[in-house]
């Protein structure tokens, strides 16, 4: 299955754009193998409160690895309404095969409504192994390797260690369209070409 994920506050957005193409060619690639989509802007997931943190609290004092025994970790009235928004969100993520995240780079990072989606799924010393991750996504500069603002990509560098630290997944994928701003900034309107370039490159990728 595929899980497929957009975290933009735009409608139109480049990083939609992206992770559309990737879930058609997908899709057409695997008939029949199953499609969830959220829109993780239009339908926020709720930020975690104490209750959440108290299922924490008890799957690490108890040791429990096995995510389908996390519901034992919800025992009181607000510790089950907890569990009932996470239950939902981390059913499809265990179903999945392939979780496709679009997200643009908001301030160097990633949206609050994706932060708040990988809050609520993440629960202590859990395993996603076998999962891949794909992250489609559009930056207003350039941050790529050798670039003056490399060192302030807080994003790719945020989620790769994520999903690595938090999952143990590996496979992870990233497709950048970079200098968005380029389209609107006279200072990077020279940069305009460059902008187009990676886009297109992005889109490509994409639909392989």
């Amino acid at each position: 299955m595929l899980l497929h994920l957009d975290a933009s506050a735009r409608r139109a957005s480049f990083s939609r754009k992206l992770s559309s193409r990737y879930a058609e060619t997908w899709r057409a690639a695997h008939p029949g193998a199953g499609y969830v989509y959220r829109d993780l802007a239009a339908q926020p997931v709720p930020h975690i409160g104490e209750a959440w943190t108290e299922l924490c609290d008890h799957i690490l004092e108890h040791e429990i690895t096995d995510i389908s025994r996390y519901p034992e970790a919800a025992r009181t009235p607000a510790q089950r309404e907890a569990w009932a928004v996470v239950e939902p969100l981390l059913d499809e993520v265990v179903a999945a095969e392939v979780i496709l995240i679009g997200t643009p780079m908001y301030n160097y990072s990633i949206p609050s409504a994706l932060k708040a989606w990988l809050d609520q799924i993440t629960f202590p010393k859990m395993s996603l192994k076998g999962r891949s991750f794909v992250v489609t996504s559009a930056r207003g500069g350039a941050y790529g390797p050798g670039t003056p603002r490399e060192p302030f990509d807080h994003q790719e560098r945020y989620l790769r260690d994520f999903f690595q630290g938090h999952f143990q997944v590996g496979d992870v994928r990233f497709i950048h369209a970079e200098l968005v701003n380029a389209r609107l900034d006279p200072a990077l309107a020279h940069l305009r070409g460059r902008h187009e370039e990676s886009l297109a490159a992005a889109l490509l990728e994409a639909a392989r």
